[in-house]
């Protein structure tokens, strides 16, 4: 069974097609017009062992901030028709992921009920072409289409690159393990029997 999912969003601001499979090999094809983004996307796919497209055209000549978050929105969209009835999966993921000094946490329940809670600091205003307040838009955008619980937490600062890499890898890794399979487990992890 594959658990994929194309998804689109064409608006005044921005045009996005999206394709996801959460049982990748890692490779991805991305291309939004903000290099840095581009990046951490990449190393989204790479690190959570998913197959993703990525192509959006936004109103760059304005800012990134409707690229983003609107390519957020499609994300958060696509990993919720990827995961599908949800049986048989973890649910709950989480990892803590070191990139040199800086030190990441990220957890992820796949309730249906949106929710992020985020706490990371920045001390510049962007990292290449990407403004550095956008990095929670894009996460809030994620939690709120995917129907996820989505924590975010810096607990060692440090490099501004490095700590939002280290965002997009921990969440990444989070996000496998939440939407694996558990061999003992062959219905929807809850005592309500639904989510």
């Amino acid at each position: 069974m594959s658990r994929a999912a194309d998804c689109k969003r064409k608006t005044k601001e921005t045009d996005i097609t999206l394709s996801l499979e959460l049982d990748g090999n890692g490779i991805s094809d991305v291309e939004t017009g903000i290099g840095f983004f581009d990046h951490m996307l990449e190393g989204f796919a790479r690190h959570g062992f998913f197959d993703l497209a990525v192509k959006a055209e936004g109103d760059l000549v304005v800012d990134g901030h409707h690229t983003i978050e609107d390519v957020g929105i499609v994300l958060g969209s696509a990993i919720g028709k990827a995961v599908g009835d949800k049986k048989g999966i973890r649910r709950y993921g989480s990892c803590i992921l070191p990139m040199d000094e800086t030190l990441v946490l990220c957890a992820v329940d796949l309730s249906g009920r949106p929710y992020l809670s985020f706490d990371g600091a920045f001390t510049v205003e962007r990292v290449g072409y990407m403004d550095t307040e956008l990095v929670k838009e894009f996460f809030y955008a994620i939690s709120y289409t995917a129907g996820m619980n989505l924590h975010m937490k810096v607990l060692t600062p440090g490099n501004n690159h490095h700590m939002i890499e280290a965002m997009f890898k921990a969440f990444a890794r989070a996000l496998d393990e939440a939407t694996s399979f558990d061999p003992r487990s062959t219905d929807i992890l809850s005592t309500k029997g639904s989510l």
